[in-house]
């Protein structure tokens, strides 16, 4: 499935009773079937140009060769080219030299498919979608710098989440870059959710203690907080941050469901610094990876599966709505390859 849903199941059963017809199932299993071919085709399309800049460049290498030293260090070049990372880049070269050893392999055609089966494991190690509501409200609470992407995420996962059935608040709690506040109303007016505000420059932790408090007397489904991506300093940013999620954690009587990173793929290697310096400030749970479709380093993906003790949860190959999708390993090396994968 390209998202899983995390509340429209539930909502269903509750409209219908239980009493949902064989042929409405059917239909609705052959809408999803075509929802998601839809998205892996925008999928493989978003990475055209990793395939371009990574797949292509490997495909040249490991085409009518022997296996050598020459094509490992050639192959460690193009991983890191492609932002991989160096250690990343390193431990995969290193994991083709063991098995290469252990099972005989001679030729790079063969080395090939190995290449591709340590990268989806890699993609594994970490992967899980967003955690399935256990109490309302659900509460996601969205961080990273300006410019990454996190109020067009917000909006997306509004949309999704309104398309399943659930009450959805919003808070901007973004109140010291100009115009924040104003374009998050424009994605909830768009979306059609209701949104908790204050006005420019106020205390962000003071929003949050209202939109919780807000979201248990609506009796919301879901809380979606968005925060300051840049203050005068990284110490006043990190320490806003802990402050407001202190607050989100009081407010509620425990720990938030999920605490995404938003992180623009486009930055390469920079995301990789963003997500340490992040999870310093708040628990970090999960990452969304945006602007994949315009990027020729979609190797970070690889570099934040292997380095960071984080999931890649969501990444985003489009403009549209649904181009924010739950990241399916399986499906990402299976687009970059260009062959079905299932493992």
């Amino acid at each position: 499935m390209f998202w899983k849903k995390l509340f429209g199941d539930e909502k269903k059963r509750e409209r219908e009773d239980g009493a949902k017809l064989e042929k409405e199932q059917e239909q609705e299993q052959e809408q999803e079937k075509q929802e998601e071919q839809g998205f892996f085709k925008k999928l493989v399309s978003g990475l055209e140009k990793t395939k371009q800049g990574f797949v292509d460049k490997v495909e040249g290498i490991m085409t009518g060769r022997k296996v050598d030293e020459d094509l490992f260090e050639e192959l460690e070049e193009a991983l890191i080219q492609a932002d991989c990372g160096v250690d990343t880049s390193v431990f995969l070269v290193e994991r083709l030299r063991q098995r290469s050893r252990a099972e005989k392999i001679t030729e790079s055609e063969e080395l090939k498919a190995v290449l591709v089966d340590e990268i989806v494991q890699l993609l594994q190690k970490n992967a899980e979608p967003l955690k399935a509501p256990a109490k309302a409200p659900y509460v996601l609470m969205v961080v990273g710098v300006n410019g990454a992407g996190k109020t067009t995420t917000i909006g997306k996962l509004a949309y999704r989440f309104k398309q399943e059935g659930a009450r959805v608040l919003l808070a901007a709690g973004d109140t010291f870059r100009a115009g924040a506040i104003e374009q998050l109303e424009v994605w909830a007016n768009r979306v059609g959710v209701d949104l908790i505000k204050h006005k420019e420059g106020s205390d962000p932790a003071a929003v949050a203690y209202d939109a919780v408090n807000a979201a248990k007397a609506r009796k919301t489904d879901i809380l979606i907080l968005d925060t300051a991506g840049r203050l005068q300093t990284k110490v006043n940013l990190m320490s806003e941050l802990g402050k407001v999620h202190r607050v989100v954690q009081r407010e509620l009587g425990r720990e938030l469901d999920e605490i995404l990173l938003v992180v623009d793929a486009t930055t390469g290697q920079n995301a990789l610094s963003q997500a340490k310096i992040f999870s310093e400030a708040v628990p970090v749970t999960g990452i969304a990876l945006t602007k994949l479709d315009g990027t020729a380093k979609g190797g970070i993906v690889l570099a934040l599966a292997n380095e960071l003790n984080l999931a890649v949860k969501l990444v985003g190959v489009g403009e549209q709505y649904e181009d924010l999708q739950d990241f399916d390993p399986n499906a990402f090396a299976s687009a970059l390859f260009g062959r079905q994968i299932n493992t």
